[in-house]
């Protein structure tokens, strides 16, 4: 049961970072802070996801095949969220 758990959670890690695409189709989205706060926390939300997806299939032993390429897509997004956050720095320190 354990595994069916961690394994649902970080199948549906993979599909909550495309849910910024149709929140920023509106106005608001696209303008600062609002922009700034959404890309930090869909960031921070992927370093997550792929950090879980680690552990979970390294200290608990959840090995299949799907895991597997969970592992992979949430790594690939885990990548992406570190270098978001690193392209943002340079905006925060002129601030």
């Amino acid at each position: 049961m354990k595994r069916k758990i961690l394994t649902i959670t970080s199948t549906l890690m993979i599909f909550i970072p495309w849910t910024i695409l149709p929140l920023r189709t509106f106005d608001w989205a696209l303008k600062s802070p609002a922009a700034e706060i959404i890309i930090t926390s869909y960031a921070v939300f992927m370093i997550f996801s792929g950090l879980f997806t680690f552990f979970s299939y390294v200290s608990s032993h959840v090995t299949h095949k799907w895991m597997q390429v969970c592992l992979v897509i949430n790594s690939i997004y885990a990548v992406g969220g570190i270098a978001a956050l690193l392209m943002m720095i340079p905006n925060a320190l002129t601030i």
